[in-house]
């Protein structure tokens, strides 16, 4: 089993922000610009003061209150395809091309994300992904309410992948790939035998030799 982050990991933007200045662009214009601008300083200044990443990601949908899923599917299908169409360097290639390859060898794909369905449905049917592990916004008579229940962020990771494991006895997670961008991706990347550091990550990359080091000659995971 692979599992794999989506954002800055298999694809180079970050999927829910570019998605909200999309949605925000596409309806307002200069006043949808404006309003990103505003809602991203907001996120800048809360990330600069320390607030965990799991409370940015439910301030981020909170801006879905009220909004149409089926609204937000249709636009979210127009964002993947003409950002994968026509933005150069959409995906991060050799993440791509390494799930591919576990594809061939008949491993199962699981994305892994902090994002939501509507961004990330389309892009496991394009990379061949058996399932999605993602944050999910609650609904209520077919728009979002603007709550979520677990972010899939740090340790809201670990509780997703523990989850699929669980429901697949029969495999080893020594013998499990995971493919993270972020020190936040540790603690799904902690629990299987092959961690792989995309990008350049140095606390990640330092974390994880230290694990190496300490698992060493022991033949277990933790």
């Amino acid at each position: 089993m692979v599992f794999s982050d989506v954002d800055e990991t298999l694809i180079n933007v970050k999927s829910m922000f570019d998605f909200l200045h999309y949605r925000l662009v596409r309806r307002h214009g200069t006043a949808g610009e404006e309003e990103y601008e505003r809602i991203m300083a907001v996120i800048r200044r809360r990330a600069a003061d320390g607030t965990p990443r799991e409370d940015i990601n439910r301030f981020y949908y909170r801006h879905y209150t009220g909004e149409s899923v089926a609204e937000i599917k249709s636009l979210a299908d127009d964002w993947f395809t003409e950002r994968s169409a026509s933005t150069r360097g959409f995906y991060i290639d050799s993440t791509r091309a390494a799930l591919r390859a576990h594809r061939a060898e008949g491993a199962t794909i699981v994305l892994v994300s902090g994002s939501f369905p509507p961004l990330l449905e389309p892009l496991a049917r394009e990379v061949g992904a058996d399932a999605v592990l993602c944050t999910r916004p609650r609904i209520a008579a077919g728009a979002y309410t603007g709550e979520v229940d677990t972010p899939v962020i740090g340790e809201g990771k670990r509780a997703a992948v523990l989850g699929q494991l669980a429901a697949r006895p029969d495999v080893d997670p020594l013998d499990c790939y995971a493919y993270g961008d972020h020190i936040s991706d540790l603690p799904m990347l902690e629990l299987v035998g092959h961690p792989v550091v995309v990008g350049d990550d140095t606390e990640l990359r330092d974390r994880l030799a230290d694990r190496a080091a300490r698992l060493s000659g022991t033949g277990r995971a933790s």
